[in-house]
């Protein structure tokens, strides 16, 4: 299977955050603006200088953000038509509305807001974050983001199925000079005896090599097992090169910056448990006078790419998207 998507050429979007998550955990909701994730915020410029000098390694990030630069290439896969509109009601507030038309999935509409506080640890960004996701069954997604210390950033996620929770999450994430440590909690019930427990670790030993490792943990009545993966990145000019390996099977992903309008990407993925691997293929390709933005993913030895336009519209307060899938090949 593939994909390519038209687009008229966005603002760059900043990072949703807490990256895709585990499977089973609630994730970013999407169609948000999430503040982007940045290193600890230093106390004054002059501590700043003395750390650098001090230790020249940077904060490799989060485990979640490894491959998240060759997935961003990648369009979102869709069937239908879809129409987004986004309003600032203020500088802390805005709210959304998505209407969703599918003869395959389900149609509806959801209504999304997102709040950011005043307390400012960046130059773009603020706490705490309020996120919020309500459609017409009454289900909702829902976070909130804080930055504890200048080191320590914490969320809460919580979904639910109608009248019932289905899934919530707490995360704790540590940030030091040059290494981030966070530990999540899914669904903890102390009466049944389970949940899930998540482990991450990211430490940079070059300014172009981060090693990390995951420590997955879940327990249910019956059930209880470990599953452990190590992590390499390497950064060079132009171009990012991810590999994940573990009990579960492996990831790899490779971005790659051609130039200024060009960027490609190339993942794989094989499955311990499913007994297949898949390869994928991206590219994005930037018409900076013409306004346009082209994605387009093809999928193993597959070529059959349903092409998607997405017409974009904006002024000073709103943001209106419609998505379209005309053309088959």
């Amino acid at each position: 299977m593939g994909s390519v998507l038209a687009a008229a050429s966005p603002t760059p979007a900043p990072a949703p955050a807490g990256g895709q998550g585990v499977p089973g955990l609630v994730s970013v909701p999407p169609g948000f603006t999430m503040p982007p994730v940045s290193s600890v915020t230093p106390g004054s410029e002059s501590d700043q200088q003395k750390a650098d000098a001090d230790s020249p390694l940077q904060n490799p990030g989060t485990y979640e953000e490894c491959h998240r630069k060759c997935k961003e290439i990648f369009p979102m896969q869709m069937e239908g038509v879809r129409l987004v509109v986004n309003k600032g009601l203020s500088n802390h507030f805005q709210v959304s509305h998505t209407i969703t038309l599918s003869t395959l999935g389900d149609s509806g509409y959801r209504f999304g807001s997102t709040y950011v506080g005043s307390k400012q640890t960046g130059p773009a960004e603020s706490f705490p974050v309020i996120v919020g996701d309500l459609d017409n069954t009454g289900s909702l997604n829902a976070q909130v983001i804080h930055q504890l210390t200048n080191a320590v950033r914490s969320k809460i996620a919580m979904q639910t199925q109608q009248h019932k929770f289905v899934n919530w999450q707490c995360d704790f994430e540590y940030r030091g000079q040059d290494f981030t440590s966070a530990v999540t909690l899914g669904n903890p019930d102390v009466l049944v005896g389970s949940g899930i427990m998540v482990a991450h670790y990211l430490q940079s030993i070059t300014p172009a090599l981060v090693l990390g490792g995951e420590l997955v943990y879940h327990r249910r009545p019956g059930e209880e097992g470990t599953v452990t993966s190590l992590l390499g990145r390497y950064t060079g000019d132009n171009f990012v090169a991810t590999l994940t390996l573990g009990g579960a099977g492996a990831h790899a992903t490779y971005y790659h910056k051609a130039n200024d309008q060009l960027q490609v990407g190339v993942e794989f993925e094989a499955s311990t448990r499913m007994q297949d691997t898949t390869t994928s293929f991206g590219y994005q390709l930037d018409v900076p006078k013409a306004n346009l933005l082209f994605k387009g993913k093809y999928k193993g030895l597959q070529f059959s790419p349903p092409v998607t336009l997405i017409v974009k519209e904006r002024n000073k307060k709103h943001v209106f998207y419609v998505c379209l899938p005309f053309l088959t090949l």
